[in-house]
């Protein structure tokens, strides 16, 4: 039978990061990755896509089919988010192994009651000037593909400093893929009560012929988010296509090698 493991625990975590690790770059077998209720596409699953090809991502209207289909020496990953229902029937039914990815500090919460397994993840918040009646809300989950828009740096940077310094509401975990005017990618993480934020550039080629016909995103978590808002500043923060042919071609004069 196929192995199945499903993953929990809050947002921020660190379930990509822990399944991520077992993600090899020559499997003995089958390796899938699903995380339902995000979509057919998502900052994760395009992230695992793009991290590691060798993985089948699964989309979430082809789960139910794949699921049935599977190879008897294939490992599943399912990373279930915060937001859904571990008690639904769904996934009461699914033969798996359950870890819950939690704060280390966190000894007793609903992951703990629904795993076979605890692993310590990142801490939990740091004390912070929130109202403690905001806490005590489940926290908002906003996100919106960005596919075709691209950034500078600088900008983006500014972007990311206020969404995150709490100039939007109060901020748990916000992550994206962001394409670049140079035409490479990258991911960016943050999570409250961790020092700064990741930048990761993507291994994927670089795009350099207009705007970029694959998926980017940005996922964010939190209490009291002025999502108009920040979608605003996102929009504000895109790049023209006169602005991104300039910086295309001015890659390509300088560097031929890199076309496309």
């Amino acid at each position: 039978m196929p192995t199945l493991i499903a993953v929990s625990g809050p947002a921020g975590s660190g379930k990509t990061t822990w399944i991520s690790q077992f993600f090899q770059a020559a499997p003995d077998s089958p390796q899938f990755y699903l995380s339902p209720g995000l979509g057919d596409i998502s900052v994760d699953l395009a992230r695992i896509g793009y991290r590691f090809p060798l993985v089948q991502v699964i989309p979430e209207n082809q789960i139910q089919i794949a699921l049935t289909a599977l190879p008897e020496t294939a490992t599943v990953y399912i990373e279930l988010g915060f937001h859904l229902d571990l008690n639904s029937p769904f996934f009461a039914a699914l033969p798996c192994r359950r870890v819950a990815v939690v704060p280390p500090d966190l000894t007793q919460s609903i992951w703990h009651d629904w795993a076979d397994e605890v692993i310590p993840g990142n801490p939990a918040l740091p004390e912070t000037n929130w109202p403690a009646a905001l806490l005590e809300k489940p926290p908002q989950l906003w996100r919106s593909a960005l596919m075709g828009q691209v950034f500078d740096p600088p900008s983006l940077d500014a972007i990311w400093a206020e969404l995150t310094g709490g100039a939007y509401g109060a901020v748990q975990r916000a992550k994206g893929i962001f394409e670049m005017p140079d035409g490479r990618a990258f991911y960016i993480d943050f999570v409250a009560g961790l020092p700064g934020s990741e930048y990761v550039e993507l291994q994927i080629p670089r795009w350099l012929s207009g705007r970029p016909q694959r998926y980017s995103g940005i996922e964010v978590t939190g209490w009291s988010l002025d999502t108009a808002a920040i979608a605003q500043i996102i929009l504000d923060g895109c790049l023209t296509e006169e602005v991104i042919a300039q910086y295309q071609a001015q890659v390509l004069a300088a560097d031929p090698a890199v076309a496309p």
